[in-house]
């Protein structure tokens, strides 16, 4: 009995492991999370949004040697962005843009339902980003995603009617409510602790009726958000005596603005 075993062993082990098929999965929407008392605060009056811009975001596409559309970045495509288009490598850097949307649309003032974030490109495409919408985890997913949004200018939900993510007209000022106060984001500007800037520039409550709130954030390598590009900014700040990461950056920004809502 011991030897037909160690032969039905050997059998196993010689018989060749079966692939799985890859299945890609669809998008999907994030489930919503409501306390008690957000239910019964959104019920009595819509609550004002915290708009974010992504600016300068390094999202290009580029046809690779076997003809499929990728995103361009800097560890598959160094010696292109060399070679054919005479660029820094290191300018090249999608992932910024998918830190920053996760650590958007992964926090409790998304959840809540009290932020809308677009993404302006280096070439001038702006695109809407839904609240609702589950930023893939992984970069390479995220890429497959924004090359089919590029390709074709939405980017819908499994088996649901509804636009997770879609190109819009520009300009961002078109997108932005009246009366908005827009912010941009550099080291060089004025420095708030990240409670001091919700204090000093956020209305106090959620359901204000004061003039919303916008900052402009860069989502690029190397370089600054400037005022020429958003004659509308009206101020620079700062979150930190030290150069941040602009996950960190936003980070710190929507902690500010949750302490100061209540948003847990």
């Amino acid at each position: 009995s011991d030897s037909s075993e160690e032969e039905v062993d050997k059998q196993q082990e010689r018989q060749p492991p079966v692939k799985k098929q890859r299945v890609a999965a669809a998008l999907e929407l994030a489930p919503s999370v409501q306390s008690t008392d957000q239910q019964r605060k959104s019920s009595q009056i819509a609550k004002q949004k915290i708009i974010v811009l992504l600016d300068q975001a390094r999202l290009e596409t580029v046809k690779n040697r076997r003809g499929v559309f990728e995103l361009l970045n800097c560890d598959d495509h160094r010696d292109l962005c060399k070679k054919k288009l005479k660029r820094d490598p290191k300018d090249f850097r999608p992932d910024i843009a998918h830190q920053e949307l996760l650590a958007l649309i992964d926090s409790p003032l998304n959840k809540a339902g009290c932020l809308q974030v677009y993404i302006r490109t280096c070439k001038n495409v702006l695109i809407e980003v839904n609240p609702s919408i589950r930023i893939p985890r992984t970069y390479k997913r995220f890429s497959g995603l924004i090359v089919q949004l590029l390709h074709k200018m939405k980017i819908k939900a499994g088996n649901t009617s509804t636009t997770l993510m879609k190109v819009v007209k520009n300009p961002f000022s078109m997108h932005i409510p009246p009366g908005s106060r827009v912010y941009g984001m550099s080291c060089q500007g004025t420095l708030y602790s990240p409670n001091g800037l919700a204090t000093a520039l956020v209305p106090p409550e959620s359901t204000s009726n004061l003039a919303p709130v916008c900052f402009v954030i860069g989502a690029m390598a190397s370089g600054h958000i400037s005022v020429e590009d958003h004659p509308y900014i009206e101020k620079m700040i700062s979150v930190s005596e030290y150069p941040l990461s602009g996950a960190a950056a936003i980070s710190r920004i929507l902690g500010g603005i949750e302490n100061h809502w209540g948003i847990i």
